[in-house]
């Protein structure tokens, strides 16, 4: 008898599933909040797209527009919790760091993933790069937003490069030669504890950081008086070019309110300051530069209302940040990763 069982038609037998290849950037959508400039937004183009591991997959992409423009606004990403926004860092550089050698009041808030600075809500914080205080710091700084201000609360960014092409060249030249003089007296109940500062209770740890960093230091009882030389411009080590880097216009007694500033000056001598900075030299900074340095920040500063789920990455040395004022609760999270060392001399 004839097979009469019905074969398919020979074009459906020949038939073989195509994989379908799509390239990182149809999968991303890409634009700026102000043309050609920092921050690079970059928001999916499919709803269902997984962050974590696009960015795993993606890491060069990422790190090639971070040293272009300084700055990526991750924006319209499903990131619901801390845990996927640690896991984001981790994808892209690994390492998160510890906060360690601190100048400002964090907490923990899981790993190494820290709450952004808790100073109160109507206080200003200028523009800095994290830790630009110090002769090691972070490359790479993150921030999420997981609950933005009900008024204010933006963390305002600049461009470091421009903001060291914009200064006078006398000045610049100043900086260069001498660096920046940091002074602490930490304890007292004035400003963070060095038990905070150092991450430790132990005294022989604080002296061996000391020792190892070229950190001078004197100990009245459980009191510490700091003070170290770090560079005022540094060059990026990837992309070559010189950046404004120190915190010298944050630092200085100059930087507080002019009734703050009068009760710590009628209370304490100026070498007792719980901060300060000088020129490398120990000689005073003119009120006329450090005024000039806030100006240029002020006029490279670009403000952007956080959305809520947004992660910012910085690169630490190409873009600086701050905070404004604001008002209603604001939750942002912080993480840096990349630990590197400037100059060791």
């Amino acid at each position: 008898m004839a097979n009469t069982e019905a074969k398919p038609p020979k074009s459906f037998t020949s038939m073989r599933r195509k994989a379908i290849s799509v390239s990182a950037e149809e999968l991303i959508n890409t634009s700026y909040l102000q043309p050609e400039t920092l921050p690079l937004v970059i928001q999916p183009s499919l709803a269902q797209l997984n962050f974590i591991n696009w960015a795993k997959n993606n890491r060069a992409l990422i790190e090639t527009q971070l040293l272009k423009y300084g700055g990526i606004l991750f924006r319209g990403f499903q990131v619901n919790d801390v845990s996927e926004f640690e896991q984001f860092i981790k994808a892209i550089s690994e390492e998160l760091l510890e906060y360690s050698y601190r100048s400002t009041p964090r907490s923990r808030v899981s790993g190494n993933i820290y709450t952004s600075t808790e100073y109160p809500a109507n206080q200003f914080i200028p523009l800095h790069n994290e830790m630009s205080y110090s002769r090691t710091w972070s490359m790479k700084i993150a921030f999420f937003c997981i609950k933005k201000a009900q008024q204010g609360g933006e963390t305002p960014i600049a461009d470091s490069r421009k903001v060291f092409e914009s200064l006078d060249a006398e000045i610049k030249e100043k900086f260069i030669q001498k660096g920046v003089m940091y002074t602490r007296n930490s304890g007292g109940g004035i400003d963070l504890s060095w038990q905070n500062v150092f991450n430790t209770n132990n005294k022989s740890d604080v002296e061996y950081y000391c020792n190892k960093n070229k950190i001078e230091f004197e100990w009245h009882g459980d009191r510490l008086k700091t003070s170290q030389v770090c560079q005022a411009v540094a060059t990026h080590p990837k992309t070559s070019e010189k950046v404004w880097f120190n915190q010298a216009h944050l630092f200085h007694i100059s930087n507080l309110e002019p009734t703050v500033r009068q009760q710590l000056l009628a209370e304490f001598q100026e070498s007792d300051l719980p901060r300060n900075a000088y020129y490398g030299d120990g000689s005073p900074i003119e009120a006329a530069v450090l005024d000039k340095i806030r100006q240029i920040y002020q006029q490279e500063t670009i403000i952007f209302p956080w959305q809520e789920g947004d992660v910012l990455l910085l690169d630490n040395m190409l873009a600086a940040h701050g905070r404004t004022p604001f008002k209603g609760s604001r939750k942002v999270v912080v993480g840096m990763a990349e630990q590197y060392e400037g100059d060791r001399r």
